[in-house]
């Protein structure tokens, strides 16, 4: 993997094999990042990784000034992978090690952007779980978004919230704003 853009643009980073992971292609990273930077003011955003893996997207962030990272993933494979790169990259990602959806009821504090690269095997439920959480315990910002990547098998397309999808190749973004429901 490599990050795209910003102070770090064209580093490439090796993950150890031996982390359970799928980390968004470089094409579909590169697609999403042109839609957030038409949104979003990297410097002043604050961030929430789910599923962070690899760090990847917390990475390309980073690089592209946004300072107040929280990156949660179960596995501390991942999470000590995340703490030791961030470190030789001199970005500030805080990282959580903890199940994703205990994170999500405890949570309190709001986020601009909140980015779920869930396993791809989960059931249309879960996935659907990750959006009434981060809705239900109010975790956006007023002009904030959700973003959550899946297969193209994962249907969105009927849920109050979602705004918009893109798809890239096997990868699909689904968009979901923080807007009144009626």
């Amino acid at each position: 993997m490599r990050i795209i853009s910003g102070i770090h643009k064209s580093k490439r980073i090796q993950a150890p094999k031996n982390l359970p992971v799928r980390p968004t292609t470089d094409m579909a990273k590169e697609a999403l990042f042109n839609i957030l930077n038409n949104l979003y003011y990297f410097n002043d955003i604050s961030v929430l990784d789910l599923f962070s893996g690899t760090g990847n997207i917390s990475y390309e962030f980073g690089s592209r000034g946004t300072e107040n990272i929280t990156a949660v993933d179960v596995h501390s494979g991942c999470i000590q992978f995340i703490n030791t790169t961030a470190k030789s990259l001199n970005l500030s990602i805080a990282t959580v090690k903890s199940d994703v959806f205990k994170y999500l009821e405890k949570a309190n504090t709001k986020f601009d952007v909140i980015f779920a690269d869930a396993p791809y095997e989960f059931e249309l439920a879960l996935f659907e779980k990750i959006v009434a959480l981060v809705f239900d315990n109010d975790l956006l910002t007023e002009d904030g978004i959700l973003v959550v990547e899946h297969s193209k098998q994962t249907d969105f397309k009927n849920h109050e919230r979602l705004s918009y999808q893109k798809k890239y190749g096997g990868n699909m973004f689904s968009f979901f704003e923080n807007k009144e429901v009626v």
